[in-house]
C-alpha cells in the first residue's frame, strides 16, 4: 500500500469515527433536540441571557419546517462544492495541458523524418 493510500485511508477512518462516536457515546442524550445548529444554541443562550432581546432584522424567506430549512442548506451546500470542485478541475486541466504543450515543444519532430529515412533505406536496399 503506498504512503498516499495509507493517509487517504486514515483521514476516512477519522472522519467516520468523528461521525459515529457522538451518536455511539451517547453526546446529546440529556437535551431535547441533541445535535441543534450553533445558530439554534445562540438563539437559546440569547433568550435565557436576555429575554427582552430584539433582533436587528428579520430573515428575507422563513422555510415553513425545519426539514426544508434542511435541504435549502443541503443544496446551497452541494452547489458551494460543485464550484469547488470544477475550480479546481479546471485548474489542474489547464496545468497538465500547459506540461503537455511544454513537452511537445521540447521533443523534436522525429515521426515523420524517422519514418522517411527508413523508407529510403528500405527502397535504396532493395
Amino acid at each position: 500500500m503506498s504512503r498516499n493510500a495509507k493517509i487517504n485511508t486514515l483521514l476516512l477512518a477519522i472522519v467516520a469515527a468523528l461521525a459515529v462516536l457522538p451518536l455511539a457515546l451517547g453526546l446529546g442524550d440529556h437535551k431535547e433536540e441533541p445535535f441543534t445548529g450553533a445558530d439554534a444554541q445562540a438563539e437559546t443562550a440569547i433568550t435565557e441571557i436576555a429575554p427582552d432581546y430584539e433582533p436587528w432584522f428579520a430573515p428575507l424567506y422563513e422555510p415553513p419546517s425545519g426539514d426544508i430549512e434542511s435541504a435549502l442548506f443541503a443544496v446551497q451546500a452541494a452547489l458551494g462544492a460543485g464550484v469547488l470542485a470544477y475550480y479546481f478541475g479546471l485548474r489542474k486541466g489547464r496545468r497538465q495541458g500547459e506540461a503537455r504543450a511544454a513537452a511537445a515543444a521540447e521533443t523534436p519532430a522525429s515521426g515523420s523524418a524517422g519514418s522517411a529515412g527508413t523508407g529510403d533505406s528500405v527502397a535504396s536496399g532493395a
